[in-house]
């Protein structure tokens, strides 16, 4: 199998070089509004949000800077089919404008927007980021009333564009193929993650990351394996330095990537060189995790009525039975981005005891 993924430099409002209806699934996490690391760039897009800014006009601000990620949301619908998800992970922001704190609702804002263009919000997910530090809390601390508490979430925002789900031939292999595990399904489709962390994080570079506020790779990593299949093109509109391409280099989908900043482009070239590498442990990493369910299942009385068709392991469901995974091979560069050649993993991939059957 081979999937292609392409990186364009350019404003993410105008997405030519996409076209319409080639994608199946966005992955993206944007600016978000009112968070003040975000403001020169909303302001090199609309001189008036700095004057509004200047002025202590935080509304006003907050809707200038939604403006112009609207112009992106109906891009999105655009280049989405029919049936597409998009799923837009987006935190709110706290801020004091003019002597004034209050909370920008930038989830709801999104929410109103995609609504707008026609698209059917779906159950949305939140993630709770690990906030380590004694003197998190604002306000007046330990005295009522005048404390507040601490946004350590994120929303994951979920949209169908329009209103019937996508359609596949029966027994399509490229979605029995791209399976979960039912112990995944029943851990990714909770909607809250409170155990995802920053690893492989550190294959970006300190600047670049805190630049493009870049997510744990786990977070469009499990949204790839959730909403598309084995064929699908996945679309983030700000690409950063590329974490949701990693994920859907490492998931065997094909990507396209958006982004402003060249720079950003550029240093993606480290991180698709490391998907070998990356792809083999996190298979290995889901493939043993499974097995240990196995283990523990049967160690309690369970039994399974199931056979995988491609590994020594049974499984709980019979749309698991064909389930196959892929590990990246060898990554080259192409004229527009890079080619990725995947190979099953097999048998012989499995490390450690078989369980028993």
């Amino acid at each position: 199998m081979e999937t292609e993924h392409r990186v364009a430099v350019g404003d993410s409002r105008q997405l030519g070089a996409v076209d319409d209806d080639a994608v199946e699934l966005v992955v993206t996490s944007p600016p978000y509004p009112m968070i003040e690391m975000w403001d020169e760039l909303f302001a090199a897009l609309d001189p008036a949000i700095a004057d509004e800014l200047e002025a202590g006009e935080g509304r006003e601000a907050f809707e200038l800077m939604h403006e112009q990620l609207d112009e992106v949301w109906k891009e999105l619908d655009r280049v989405l089919v029919d049936g597409g998800i998009a799923c837009i992970n987006v935190g709110d922001a706290t801020r004091t404008v003019e002597e004034s704190f209050r909370v920008y609702q930038n989830h709801s804002r999104v929410i109103d927007a995609f609504e707008r263009l026609g698209f059917e919000p779906l159950p949305e997910l939140l993630w709770r980021k690990p906030v380590n530090s004694a003197a998190k809390f604002m306000g007046s601390g330990m005295l009522p009333p005048n404390a507040y508490v601490t946004l350590e979430h994120e929303y994951i925002l979920v949209f169908r564009n329009g209103t019937e789900r996508r359609r596949f031939e029966p027994g399509a292999e490229r979605r029995y193929g791209a399976a979960y595990f039912w112990e995944e399904r029943n851990r990714w489709f909770s909607d809250v993650w409170t155990e995802i962390t920053g690893e492989l994080q550190e294959l970006e570079r300190g600047e670049l990351r805190r630049r493009s506020a870049a997510y744990p790779f786990e977070i469009p990593y499990r949204l790839v394996n959730m909403y598309s299949v084995y064929g699908d093109t996945v679309l983030d509109p700000f690409w950063g330095t590329g974490t949701t391409g990693l994920a859907a280099m490492t998931a065997a989908r094909h990507s396209i990537g958006c982004e402003i900043e060249g720079e950003f482009a550029r240093a993606f070239a480290e991180r698709a060189a490391a998907a070998p590498a990356i792809s083999r442990d996190v298979v290995r990493r889901r493939l043993n995790d499974h097995r240990e369910f196995v283990e523990e299942e049967l160690e309690s009385g369970d039994e399974f009525e199931y056979a995988a068709e491609n590994y020594d392991f049974p499984v709980t469901t019979t749309q698991e039975r064909r389930m196959q995974l892929y590990a990246v091979e060898s990554v080259q560069r192409t004229e527009d981005g890079y080619r990725a050649v995947h190979e099953p993993v097999d048998r012989s991939d499995l490390e450690g005891p078989r369980p028993r059957s």
